[in-house]
């Protein structure tokens, strides 16, 4: 946090104490602009990434991790960082062991979360190239990919395209995403990140460097959780003994600790406490599903399936006792103008993608097959708070305001 923002957390006049400052450094969505505990893993994707420091594309690389130990947070942060050093200066990079500089390629970060096509990979790839934005209709695919060759073309450098979220399900599976890769003009690099150990990916076949990202330790989690806290609640809100169990407990996964922290957070908020207590920790971590689906996959889905989260995550036991019984609370909803086939479709989607789990309940009669309920994979406080904050900014409300 800057002296700015520290020095606006103590301006509040006589207004009440409130807990939740800032909900983003809280969100277990938000990447921050450095992660912490990472240094060792920026050093390697720099190292990688070295021949950008004399004007020439690195090899194609490969990221890979367990689920929560921040491989899209770093490549995210230092894209960002490398995006604005390659702007400045009419493009050129200069260190403090090089006597010349040169012109540098671009950097260009690519979700497949949010493009699961190859129209969508192209539209992001080309989108973030160009100062206008590229139309999302009117266009077709080869269109994209021949504007996308004509403005390389005209590129000394080139450009290293970062590629998030592979191997997800129901995204883009390997091979296509390769013939996607090869659609590239030649002046292209890539480095793809994802949770598939290099031996379990094709991607691996065209690349030169793979880098781990290993689990967090419990000591450095719990920082990341007292610095994300100290950024986005009152003070002396998080006492670091809480940190740390709620550390020990993720067992090195950042995602799962955030979680646990956010739905803390909004259990103290909406007690009207100015502390995280144990208690809410308690509640919070018992919330949490293990393995918990990432809260920033849950939210890359389209408006009409986040819709009809948003209605399920507040039906009671009965309701999701069946799929059948789900759809129809959800569709009888005045507020959801889909119809029932809609909504089963989406339910069924979602549970093949792991969004939510179709358990099988046990038949009480023992005859006929029995039920199949709903069951999150998600802990439904951290995606109802998400899904409301996210509603109040395109409403233009302050969600701190509505939070505690």
């Amino acid at each position: 946090m800057d002296i700015e923002a520290r020095i606006r957390r103590r301006r509040r006049g006589g207004t009440e104490p409130r807990l939740v400052q800032n909900h983003e450094p809280l969100s277990p969505v938000t990447h921050v602009d450095e992660p912490s505990g990472r240094g060792a893993v920026f050093e390697h994707l720099l190292d990688h990434l070295d021949p950008v420091f004399d004007g020439d594309l690195p090899p194609n690389g490969y990221v890979h991790g367990d689920p929560g130990v921040g491989k899209s947070a770093v490549v995210t942060a230092l894209f960002d960082h490398l995006r604005r050093f390659s702007t400045e200066t009419d493009s050129v990079i200069y260190t403090s062991t090089r006597a010349g500089s040169s012109i540098s390629p671009g950097f260009v970060s690519v979700d497949l979360r949010e493009g699961e096509s190859e129209f969508g990979f192209y539209h992001q790839v080309l989108d973030a190239l160009v100062d206008d934005p590229v139309p999302q209709h009117g266009i077709s695919t080869d269109e994209l990919r021949e504007r996308l060759h004509a403005l390389l073309g005209e590129s000394r450098a080139g450009v290293v395209v970062a590629v998030d979220h592979v191997g997800e399900p129901g995204g883009i599976d390997d091979d296509d995403l390769v013939d996607l890769l090869a659609g590239l003009p030649s002046n292209v690099s890539w480095l793809a990140v994802g949770r598939a150990n290099p031996a379990e990916t094709t991607l691996t076949d065209y690349t030169a460097t793979t880098v781990r990202v290993e689990p967090y330790r419990a000591q450095m989690l719990a920082d990341v959780l007292m610095t994300r806290a100290s950024d986005g609640l009152a003070q002396q809100a998080l006492d670091l003994q809480v940190a740390r169990r709620i550390a020990d407990w993720a067992e090195g996964n950042a995602h799962d600790a955030l979680a646990a922290l956010f739905v803390a957070v909004d259990r103290a908020a909406r007690a009207d406490r100015t502390r995280v207590e144990t208690e809410d920790v308690t509640a919070a971590i018992r919330e949490i599903p293990r393995p918990c689906i990432s809260l920033g996959r849950v939210l890359s889905l389209p408006p009409n399936k986040l819709l009809v989260l948003r209605e399920l995550v507040d039906l009671d036991e009965d309701d999701r006792a069946s799929v059948t019984a789900t759809t129809e609370a959800i569709s009888g909803d005045p507020d959801v103008d889909l119809s029932a086939g809609t909504v089963k479709r989406f339910l069924y989607e979602m549970a093949e993608a792991g969004i939510v789990e179709r358990v099988k309940a046990e038949s009480k009669s023992g005859k006929g097959r029995p039920p199949s309920r709903v069951e999150l994979r998600f802990p439904p406080t951290a995606f109802r708070r998400l899904y409301d904050i996210r509603a109040a900014d395109a409403r233009g409300d302050s969600p701190e305001v509505s939070w505690g």
